[in-house]
C-alpha cells in the first residue's frame, strides 16, 4: 500500500537517477529507472550485496497486519527483515538515508505486551544503533487512497468511519498518499527528527 506510492514518487522524481526494488515475486512493472531484484530471504542479502551499492536513499516498508500471520513470524516479518535489510545498507552505502515505515505506539523499552508495539519498538532500536542516517516512521491510522480489499473488519470499520477519524487531530490518522510523499521527502532532503510520529509527517507531506 505505501511501498507501491513510495515507488512511484521515485519513479516520477527528476533527481532520482536509478530505483531498485526488491520484491518476492516479478511485478510486471517496466520503467527506465528501474531495476527489480527478486529476493528468496529477506533476512539475508549476501548474494545481492551488488544491489545496495550506492544507494542516496532506501525505504523499508514491508509488513503484515497484527494476528494475520503467527507471532514467531510477525517478528521475523517486522524485527528480521528490517534489521537485515538495514544492515545490508549499511554495509555497501554507509552514506545512504534509510527510511522506516514503522507505526504508532512502537515501544522502544520492548516491554509492551502488545507485540506490534514491542516489536516495532525492536526493529527501531536496533536499526538506530547502526552507523547510518535513520529515520522511523510512526503512522496512525493510514486511509488507503486507492480502493483496496480490506485484510479485517477493523480496517473495513476504519476506512468508514476515516472521516470521523480526521476529527481527533493530526496523530490519528493519515492518507496513504500523504505518507509515501512524506517518507520520500525524508530519504531524499532528511529531516531534523529520528522519529516521525503521524503529526510530524502530516507536517513533512
Amino acid at each position: 500500500m505505501v511501498g507501491g506510492l513510495v515507488l512511484k514518487q521515485c519513479l516520477n522524481s527528476a533527481e532520482i537517477k536509478e530505483v531498485v526494488s526488491l520484491v518476492r515475486k516479478p511485478t510486471g512493472k517496466t520503467h527506465q529507472k528501474l531495476s527489480e531484484v527478486v529476493i528468496e530471504d529477506f533476512t539475508d542479502y549476501t548474494a545481492r550485496a551488488a544491489s545496495f551499492e550506492g544507494l542516496s536513499a532506501a525505504f523499508f516498508c514491508i509488513g503484515v497486519y497484527t494476528g494475520e500471520v503467527a507471532d514467531d513470524i510477525f517478528k521475523k516479518l517486522t524485527v528480521d527483515y528490517a534489521v537485515a535489510f538495514a544492515a545490508a545498507v549499511e554495509k555497501n552505502s554507509p552514506k545512504a538515508r534509510l527510511c522506516l515505515l514503522s507505526g504508532a505506539g512502537a515501544d522502544r523499552t520492548e516491554k509492551s505486551r502488545t507485540s506490534f508495539a514491542r516489536y516495532k519498538g525492536m526493529a527501531e532500536n536496533q536499526i538506530d544503533a547502526m552507523n547510518l542516517a535513520f529515520h522511523s516512521f510512526r503512522p496512525g491510522y493510514i486511509y488507503p487512497v486507492t480502493p483496496r480489499k480490506e485484510p479485517n473488519m477493523m480496517y473495513r470499520v476504519s476506512r468508514l468511519m476515516y472521516p470521523l477519524l480526521k476529527l481527533f487531530g493530526e496523530n490519528f490518522s493519515i492518507k496513504s498518499t500523504e505518507l509515501a510523499a512524506a517518507m520520500f521527502s525524508v530519504g531524499i532532503n532528511g529531516a531534523e527528527k529520528t522519529v516521525l510520529e503521524n503529526r510530524d509527517i502530516l507536517e513533512v507531506a
